[in-house]
């Protein structure tokens, strides 16, 4: 018994396993380390741990050094790409020189520049086609190479062109004033559009004298700071100067432009055109299409040539081949550069021997992007092959009770049939009402009917006052010789019908201001049948909308995105790892097929052409939705519907649109006019552009001047976004009670208070409610809200239809007219006001 006693003390006890219920510990309140977790785990991993694949966990030195390896790296590619602008393996620094002020010339800087004792080598045959004053310049002391063109300010669209596609811009100032009017009007256009790296340079400091140069660099600096707070002022009176302006230019920070360094872009340095023979059906000759042959650099992403082609201003094209020519431009005039690695193609080789022209690729026809536009319509979608019972029976019903008429002697059947009467035709009027136009200005039609009455007069009156008007002229005989000559000139110049335009205007917007969305219910037309397609809501926000439903035939025209976004990204994504095609920096010709000459045309007059590959789907029509801001220095009211100038991108065109509010809900209400201390969404149809994109929205008057609207960005691509126009009917209380009152002006017959019973009512004071029921036959209903109404409160009822935009869009946009004092041109100070 001893021996079994002594053998149990020493039995091993039971350990517990891994799958040990365990209980949780006390919540302290603190954070364990990574050191507590193991000693608490014991070398312990759990089940689900074992069950997969182990992860490397890396220590902290090993993060450390990732981090570092990651962060050299981009440092490595952002100084690889910034190296490689102007150097021989990539395109020539573009530089444009603006002029900023009316009494700057910039040829002047041009000049200075391209004096060879500046340090650099100028190649004049080297400039861009259609600009008389560019160059291309090489500078073998910084390894580097330039291209300046000199751009005018007048023609605002080869401005906004060239800004797009330049590296750099120098604006040139004036010493005193820095810019005028004109030039704070451009500056504006470009920092809406997006501007590149730039550089401020003025003349004339060195002339001034020694003590004032300080004063005059300081006070030019105080008025260049509001617009460019952190940028160097360089002054230019000499080649020492110029040496450090285009250090400067080759070594500053580059400004990465989203909209154009996801896209391949050229600048045509030369342009041939080649008309298509007869045969090939174009028509050939001058004014026909043809071939154009357009050399250039290659910048941003690389060139494919089976993707479409945009011309700025002109439209989209295909391509047939890509050439690479000899470098026009070589960074080393006397020793030839290494010889490229197999496969590779040496396109930045001059030499003394031109090499021939070699074809880089040729596109197929299979695989080449279309210019369709517009999807594929059949008309006979929806049709109905054969006629219905009911049909046929309402048929047979309309033509038993035909209604006779009274028509003239001699008048035939067929001619019987056009006539109308008066209760038709005013019916007929309210059934082809169109959906984009509900014109309810009463407050406009009384001021014009005051205006009417104050013209006409009594005769007799008139008489007396002609009386003392010829007694008051021998008087004033002498001054109004004086004066009718400069009236005489300011009259010329005064457009009575833009002015009655603008008058009308500005009373439409005072009124929506003031009463916003308010319409008047008609006294001749059932308010069922003039507001039938309009609908009530219970709650903007959270009443169901089907985008789907009753959409206008345009939407068969347009095309859609299943997921907008996620086809962004993906697009987006592709080009950003495109490796196939003309590279950037390479100087390539691009043969561009089934050109009009009217763009041969362009180049001819002095125009930059610019050329952009356009991504997948990008030619493609759809409804395209911008956010914008209206600009401080537009002060006519801007109406929905009204005819806009559109910048988006590197496109431009023309389109009538529409107008919405920027909210977050799925229903967005439509704005009359644009709103100046608001966002404002601006819809219409247009080709699909990828974001990011600047906007610009210019309005253009009847002289041909176009005014900056409203600047901003793009927004998206949805043509399933509900935009809703609100009319607001109102009626006054006419019997109050305690949380029921007699209201009457909302409406003027029983039918329409039992149509629109369903639909809510409110008041301007917050009180909520409904109709109950009609009285008599003439408009009064009785209705019943949530509180006491007050005797000066109005019942207002929202109503509510889709609006969609108008198919205007225009790809030609006429030029603008240059901002400048001719010798018609009559200034205000001129004239005696006295």
């Amino acid at each position: 018994m001893a021996k079994m006693a002594a053998d149990g003390e020493k039995q091993q006890g039971h350990r517990a396993g891994i799958y040990k219920q365990k209980n949780k510990g006390h919540k302290h309140g603190k954070h364990r380390t990574k050191g507590e977790i193991e000693r608490e785990n014991k070398g312990r991993v759990s089940v689900t741990t074992l069950t997969k694949k182990q992860r490397k966990e890396l220590k902290k030195m090993d993060r450390r050094h990732k981090a570092n390896q990651l962060r050299r790296n981009k440092k490595d590619m952002v100084l690889t790409e910034k190296r490689r602008l102007g150097s021989r393996d990539g395109p020539p620094h573009l530089v444009a020189v603006v002029s900023l002020h009316a009494v700057v010339d910039a040829e002047a800087i041009t000049k200075l520049l391209r004096r060879e004792g500046a340090g650099g080598v100028v190649h004049q045959e080297q400039c861009v086609s259609g600009v008389s004053d560019s160059f291309g310049l090489i500078l073998p002391r910084f390894k580097q190479r330039f291209t300046f063109l000199s751009q005018s300010t007048a023609d605002m669209h080869s401005l906004l062109d060239v800004a797009k596609i330049a590296d750099s811009i120098v604006f040139v100032m004036d010493s005193t004033e820095g810019w005028d009017s004109y030039g704070d009007h451009c500056l504006s256009c470009l920092f809406a559009q997006g501007l590149p790296s730039h550089a401020l340079v003025c003349q004339g400091v060195s002339d001034l004298p020694v003590k004032k140069r300080v004063e005059s660099r300081r006070a030019l600096s105080k008025i260049t700071e509001v617009r460019f707070p952190d940028a160097r002022l360089f002054p230019l009176d000499s080649e020492q100067d110029a040496t450090l302006l285009l250090r400067h230019l080759g070594s500053q920070r580059q400004r990465k432009l989203g909209f154009r360094s996801r896209r391949s872009h050229v600048l045509a340095q030369h342009v041939t055109f080649t008309p298509n023979s007869p045969a090939e059906g174009s028509g050939g000759g001058p004014t026909g299409l043809g071939t154009l042959c357009v050399s250039g650099y290659v910048r941003g992403r690389p060139l494919r040539v089976d993707r479409l082609v945009h011309i700025s201003g002109h439209g989209d094209f295909q391509l047939s081949q890509i050439d690479a020519p000899s470098d026009p431009l070589p960074l080393s005039l006397t020793a030839r550069p290494a010889k490229p690695a197999k496969g590779d193609v040496d396109m930045l080789d001059g030499g003394e021997e031109e090499a021939p022209v070699r074809v880089l690729m040729k596109a197929d026809p299979a695989s080449r992007e279309s210019l369709q536009t517009e999807a594929e319509v059949d008309p006979m979608d929806g049709e109905q092959t054969w006629p219905t019972e009911s049909e046929l029976l309402e048929a047979e019903e309309a033509r038993k009770n035909k209604r006779v008429m009274k028509v003239p002697k001699g008048t035939s059947d067929y001619q019987a049939t056009w006539i109308v009467d008066e209760d038709e035709d005013e019916n007929g009027d309210m059934d082809n009402e169109s959906s984009d136009d509900d014109n309810d200005d009463m407050l406009d039609e009384a001021m014009d009917g005051e205006d009417e009455e104050n013209d006409s007069q009594d005769p007799e009156g008139s008489c007396c006052a002609s009386d003392e008007e010829e007694e008051e002229e021998e008087e004033e005989e002498v001054c109004s010789t004086e004066r009718a000559g400069a009236d005489q000139r300011y009259d010329e110049h005064m457009d009575e019908a833009a002015e009655e335009e603008g008058l009308k205007r500005y009373r439409e917007a005072r009124a929506n201001e003031m009463f916003p969305d308010e319409v008047d219910t008609p006294l001749d037309t059932p308010a069922r049948i003039r507001f039938q397609r309009y609908r009530g809501l219970k709650s903007f926000r959270s009443s169901p909308w089907d985008p789907m439903e009753n959409l206008p035939p345009n939407y068969s025209r347009i095309f859609q995105f299943q997921s907008f976004e996620r086809t962004r990204s993906r697009i987006l994504a592709e080009a950003a790892a495109e490796d196939e095609g003309a590279m950037d920096g390479w100087y390539v010709t691009l043969h561009i097929i089934d050109v009009p000459f009217s763009v041969m045309e362009s180049v001819q007059s002095g125009r930059p052409l610019v050329l952009v590959s356009l991504l997948p789907h990008e030619q493609k029509m759809s409804v395209m939705h911008m956010l914008v801001r209206r600009h401080p220095s537009n002060t006519e009211p801007i109406k929905s519907k009204e005819e806009l100038v559109f910048h988006c991108g590197f496109r431009r065109f023309r389109a009538s649109p529409i107008f919405s509010q920027h909210t977050s809900g799925d229903k967005h209400k439509m704005e009359r006019f644009l709103r100046p201390d608001a966002p404002t969404v601006v819809s219409v149809y247009a080709p699909i552009i990828f974001p990011p994109a600047g906007i610009l929205l210019f309005k253009q008057r009847t002289d041909g001047i176009q005014d900056l609207v409203a600047t901003g960005s793009l927004l998206s691509c949805d043509p399933q976004r509900v935009m809703l126009k609100r009319i607001v009917l109102s009626g006054h209380p006419f019997k109050i009670n305690r949380r029921s009152a007699v209201l009457r002006y909302m409406f003027f017959n029983r039918d329409d208070i039992m149509w629109f019973k369903p639909v809510e009512l409110r008041t301007k004071w917050g009180r909520r409610g409904h109709i109950k029921e009609p009285l008599g036959t003439h408009g009064h209903m009785k209705c019943v809200f949530d509180n006491q109404l007050r005797s000066q409160d109005t019942v207002l009822m929202n109503l509510y239809k889709r609006v969609y935009p108008r198919w205007t869009y225009d790809p030609y946009v006429p030029l603008p007219l240059p901002w400048v004092k001719n010798e018609n041109t009559i200034d205000m100070d001129d004239l005696d006001m006295e």
